[in-house]
């Protein structure tokens, strides 16, 4: 069974800024909980993601236990959406997409995350117990970082 969890928030700024920002792999450990231990392993090959791009990096979600995590950005469409998703890591499928749509009070982003755990019932018990309340403490984290960086 997929889980899915969906994020919105308004942007005080331009459009060219909140991509040049979002769109930069660089800049994801600046919207990440300090406790994840987010750390890049490999090069970008530019500051900019690409389609193809592949991006290794290593995260501590649960008791400090290191992950190791990577993903691909599959699509991009410059100013407008990118998607990335899970090629190995903790997830049995993670399939990330963000949108950028530019309105007369900011930009407006939208996050749509659709999930699954392996191993499961043992994995649905999980989501409910506890990884569903973390994705959401993460994508709240990032909420109130974008708040900080863009709306103040």
């Amino acid at each position: 069974m997929l889980h899915s969890l969906q994020t919105s928030q308004l942007i005080k700024s331009d459009l060219n800024t909140v991509w040049d920002f979002m769109s930069s792999p660089k800049n994801l450990a600046t919207i990440t909980p300090d406790y994840m231990g987010f750390k890049i392993l490999n090069d970008l090959h530019g500051d900019t993601m690409y389609a193809g791009q592949i991006i290794e990096y290593n995260v501590s979600p649960i008791l400090g236990v290191k992950l190791n995590w990577v993903t691909e950005i599959t699509h991009v469409k410059d100013k407008n959406y990118f998607v990335d998703e899970q090629r190995f890591g903790p997830y049995a499928f993670w399939h990330h997409k963000h949108f950028l749509i530019e309105t007369a009070q900011g930009i407006e982003m939208n996050d749509l995350v659709h999930y699954k755990l392996p191993l499961g019932i043992l994995g649905k018990l999980a989501n409910e117990l506890f990884v569903k309340k973390q994705l959401k403490e993460v994508f709240d984290y990032r909420y109130k970082k974008v708040n900080q960086l863009f709306n103040q």
